[in-house]
């Protein structure tokens, strides 16, 4: 006789019962919206608005084919063999200088760690200083990678509302009184992923003063600050803290390329060298080679010029884009964004979930709103369209796709 199992329980042979192999802690917990997404694709003729990917002409595959030879040729046994868990000690030190530039980075109370990516930084957060059934406080919607990555330590998680300006401060105070045992604060406050808003100056002084009063630490994520593409430039949270509670992470995904998967964790010394002793029960390091890579371009060309350029190509697609998107009926909402890889869009009602599998099924995929929420029973009527990965001529066609998807259903 066959059992069909579900994806919570193994059979294990010649034990006469179905026995669940999982941990309570990963029972509950979902492939991310996203990454399934990824496998529609294959379908050359799918239009993907879906996922975070830079665009593909913004990577320096000449540079990075030639430093890549040259690491190997020259310094292959450091690329290749074992290294210290803080990290390749040369990109370490670029990154301290490059932040204390920008008052991020306090010689005399931080130090900075190399994680595969900014997602490491939020898994070994949430392993570091949040004990099972304690709060995150998260803005709403949120980066469905790092809700996952809370989730999976059973953290119990907050979501607060955000208005143009971002996260509101009158519910972040009732959730921090509500919630004595709040491990942190996550924010994306720079072109948030999913809604591409970013957190007024005045705003992010708040939750600085409401971090300070209720004593609790704040996470921030930016991994799209140097793709600002319009507006003035705002201090970021780890810049105006005086009281040593932001913990930063950044990341040369969107800048350089997801795949090296080279991120950082800069803040309290204390807290970085406890996430080394996290890295060493993890991964070990992060990958030398791609450290050695990303330092050498960092180092060996025009860096800065090369943010330029991404900031100019992105700003073209994100225009491009929201032009296009004027086509769709009028009571469809957008959010500009001054920078980052997306635009999030609000439906005046009707089903959300039958707008995207619509989509999907007049090839152009995007991802739901529901994938971004806190709390996951919550109505959602909103989606995230990215505009840095398709071509112009792609942009244009799927919007064009969108537009008559939607007067379907809105007129």
């Amino acid at each position: 006789m066959k059992v069909k199992l579900s994806t919570a329980h193994l059979c294990r042979k010649g034990m006469g019962k179905i026995m669940n192999i999982f941990s309570d802690r990963m029972l509950s917990l979902q492939p991310s919206i996203i990454r399934e997404i990824f496998k529609y694709m294959g379908d050359p003729a799918m239009i993907s608005f879906a996922a975070g990917n830079p665009a593909q002409e913004a990577f320096p595959t000449e540079a990075i084919s030639k430093i890549t030879a040259d690491i190997l040729e020259n310094n292959p046994v450091a690329a290749l063999q074992y290294s210290v868990s803080e990290g390749f000690t040369p990109l370490r030190e670029w990154i301290k200088s490059d932040l204390e530039k920008k008052n991020i980075f306090k010689p005399a109370d931080d130090d900075v760690i190399i994680t595969a990516g900014a997602q490491q930084v939020m898994e070994v957060m949430a392993k570091l200083v949040c004990n099972e059934r304690e709060t995150i406080i998260c803005e709403a919607p949120s980066f469905i990678g790092s809700l996952n990555a809370f989730r999976s330590y059973r953290a119990k998680l907050a979501g607060i509302p955000m208005d143009d300006e971002g996260i509101e401060p009158d519910k972040l105070e009732a959730a921090l009184k509500a919630n004595p045992k709040t491990a942190f604060i996550y924010l994306i406050p720079n072109f948030q992923n999913p809604t591409g808003k970013c957190t007024s100056l005045a705003r992010r002084k708040t939750i600085l003063q409401l971090a300070e009063k209720y004593k609790v630490i704040i996470v921030e994520d930016n991994p799209y600050g140097d793709l600002r593409f319009a507006g003035a430039d705002i201090p970021t949270l780890k810049e105006l803290d005086t009281n040593n509670r932001v913990i930063y992470a950044g990341s040369f995904s969107k800048t350089l390329a997801p795949g090296l998967r080279v991120g950082f964790m800069c803040g309290r010394a204390s807290i970085v060298q406890k996430a080394v002793v996290c890295i060493q029960a993890s991964t070990v390091h992060t990958s030398i080679l791609p450290q050695m890579i990303t330092h050498k371009f960092v180092t060996e060309t025009n860096y800065e010029e090369h943010l330029e350029k991404l900031q100019l190509l992105y700003k073209a697609k994100c225009k491009l884009m929201l032009e296009c998107l004027q086509y769709l009926p009028l009571s469809i909402e957008f959010t500009q964004p001054d920078g980052g890889l997306f635009i999030w869009g609000t439906l005046p009602g009707g089903d959300m979930i039958h707008f995207c599998k619509k989509a999907v099924e007049n090839k152009v995929a995007i991802v739901p709103g529901n994938a971004f929420l806190v709390n996951e029973n919550e109505h959602c009527n909103s989606f995230r369209l990215n505009f840095s990965f398709p071509s112009n001529e792609q942009i244009e066609k799927g919007v064009e796709i969108l537009s008559k998807v939607a007067k379907t259903m809105y007129g």
